[in-house]
């Protein structure tokens, strides 16, 4: 068994100054792993984003939903159109690949990165975060709290 590395949602639409360094980082780090995920959000015209919270970016029609890194060949891409990419047939990949923890990195620290990692989580599968590699477009404070919240979450050990 091994590890996998999740790369959620580096997309153009997160992209901004609390954001820019992440691209670059994720983009040298997946060539530290054999099996490689990375997730695309959508917000679909019908989506909870746009009805409930009135979030209207990252629309399946724009240059925003694009990756902003190149993901190494053979990486696995999956597009979302939730805050979370596991699922079923998630798992199966998993199981599949002989995969029994996931690093993950990316964008938004707060929203998707945690609740893919509690998702892992719930599954038994060990879930790390990399810190160092997360980001969140909103405030750094956000990014703190998510932090605190995680490790409460899925324990302190597995933010590294």
């Amino acid at each position: 068994m091994s590890n996998a590395l999740l790369i959620v949602d580096v997309q153009n639409g997160f992209i901004n100054e609390k954001t820019k360094h992440i691209p670059m980082l994720v983009e040298k780090l997946q060539y530290d792993y054999n099996f490689v995920i990375v997730t695309r959000f959508i917000n679909l015209p019908d989506s909870p984003y746009r009805k409930l919270i009135k979030w209207e970016h990252l629309s399946p029609e724009t240059d925003e939903v694009e990756l902003a890194f190149k993901p190494k060949e053979g990486a696995v891409i999956i597009d979302k159109y939730i805050y979370s990419c596991i699922d079923e047939r998630f798992m199966l990949l998993l199981k599949g690949n002989g995969i029994d923890a996931v690093d993950i990195c990316g964008i938004d620290t707060d929203i998707c990165v945690t609740k893919c990692a509690v998702d892992l989580f719930e599954r038994n599968i060990t879930p790390y975060v990399l810190k160092d590699y997360c980001a969140t477009h909103a405030d750094a404070d956000i990014q703190e709290a998510a932090l605190v919240i995680l490790a409460r979450y899925i324990g302190k050990s597995q933010i590294i």
